[in-house]
């Protein structure tokens, strides 16, 4: 049967398929939207397992604060021109919205959610169909605290991180910070805060470094232990080095700008390789 323009461009408002691929179901349908929905999903689905195997490198990677929350997450895909589509950057925004509406403690929370007749998981796949790419959610994180802060890297949906600090503060130092997290990748907020087993991982590599070196075994250990200090500073986001003023850390930056202020979490993701 012949179907109208109009028809087909309903039928791509309510699942955001092709126009060839909204006629082509129409048709099979014989106008009938539930079902030609029902064709257009299928088909996403299907696509969607074939290409289960491939690699999700591409994406949008965004993250928004509500003042007390912050949050963010990455919806991948295979190529470049697919992560910048608008249509793919507003589903990205539109579960980011859905999963802090409902303040997720998981991406398993947020695949779950309800997104129209559907669930965010089933939405994503059926999407697969209209960018013949597979899909995937990852980054999934968040932080709350008295005030919270994100930073995008040069707006390019690629890098984001987010901080959370134990009092309000001024904007400019929040953001500051979060511009810090994404130079410096910090991966804990103190020493306290280092996993174990990473931490054994570097007294290994400066104990042997120090053998190496032709150092005296009865030193190793002291001077491994120098050597675990200026891991912390490289490491550790209140000890590192300000890249705002080099002469302090952030924690001094932070206590100059105003008494007692300090970070009490943050979260950082990005889809390139470092």
């Amino acid at each position: 049967m012949k179907v109208s323009l109009e028809d087909i461009k309903k039928l791509r408002a309510l699942t955001s398929a092709g126009m060839s691929d909204c006629k082509k179901a129409l048709e099979e349908a014989e106008g009938d939207f539930d079902k030609a929905v029902k064709l257009v999903r299928e088909r996403g689905l299907a696509i969607a397992a074939k290409r289960s195997d491939r690699e999700t490198s591409e994406g949008c990677v965004l993250a928004k604060s509500t003042g007390t929350y912050a949050a963010m997450i990455a919806l991948k895909c295979e190529t470049e021109p697919v992560a910048k589509n608008a249509d793919f950057i507003a589903l990205t925004n539109e579960i980011l919205d859905l999963a802090m509406a409902n303040k997720c403690q998981s991406i398993e929370e947020v695949k779950a959610l309800k997104m129209g007749d559907t669930t965010i998981e089933q939405a994503v796949m059926e999407r697969s169909g209209v960018t013949g790419e597979k899909l995937e959610l990852d980054g999934y994180l968040f932080v709350e605290g008295a005030y919270t802060a994100i930073y995008n890297h040069q707006g390019k949906n690629q890098l984001c991180t987010i901080a959370a600090f134990n009092e309000k503060c001024e904007e400019k130092v929040a953001h500051e910070v979060c511009m810090q997290i994404a130079a410096m990748a910090p991966i804990a907020l103190t020493e306290a805060d280092v996993p174990a087993n990473i931490l054994a991982t570097e007294r290994e590599i400066a104990i042997e470094k120090a053998r190496q070196e032709g150092k005296p075994e009865n030193l190793l250990e002291r001077i491994a232990e120098g050597r675990i200090t200026k891991f912390y500073q490289e490491a550790c986001l209140l000890k590192q080095e300000s890249i705002m003023d080099p002469k302090k850390t952030v924690a001094e930056v932070l206590k100059a700008a105003q008494a007692g202020l300090t970070v009490v979490a943050f979260r950082r993701f990005t889809l390139r390789a470092e």
